[in-house]
């Protein structure tokens, strides 16, 4: 079993930057990639990026391609591995729940949630003027 832990959520202002980290622990052998999806209001999720354990990243998104950035820690740790999402130049549109999620298949679509097997809790990022 994996578990995922998000921090970093936050409200900022337009322009301004934030970085999402979500700690994966656990039975890290089964998980293959992990994954930042968001949910604008009244949106479906759609995913961002996804980056797999080996560091190969996936883009989901093409329109915030430069603008978020995924990435993890390549620090050694017996107990998590550590995956970020660097927010920039955000706008009001960016305003949404970001989610972290990580799955076993290495084959399936990256940039599916229904491909995703365990997922973070959620982290309120608000944009405003």
């Amino acid at each position: 079993h994996v578990r995922l832990a998000q921090s970093g959520g936050d409200s900022v202002e337009t322009g301004g930057s934030l970085r999402l980290s979500c700690g994966v622990s656990g039975n890290r052998r089964h998980y293959t990639h992990v994954a930042w999806f968001r949910q604008k209001p009244g949106k479906e999720r759609e995913a961002v990026a996804a980056i797999a354990r080996g560091g190969v990243i996936t883009t989901c998104a093409a329109a915030v391609k430069g603008q978020f950035n995924i990435s993890r820690d390549t620090t050694y740790s017996t107990v998590s591995d550590t995956v970020y999402l660097d927010l920039t130049d955000l706008k009001s549109e960016d305003t949404g729940i970001y989610y972290c999620a990580a799955k076993a298949d290495y084959l399936q679509d990256h940039c599916s949630a229904l491909t995703y097997d365990y997922w973070g809790q959620g982290a309120q990022v608000t944009v405003s003027s």
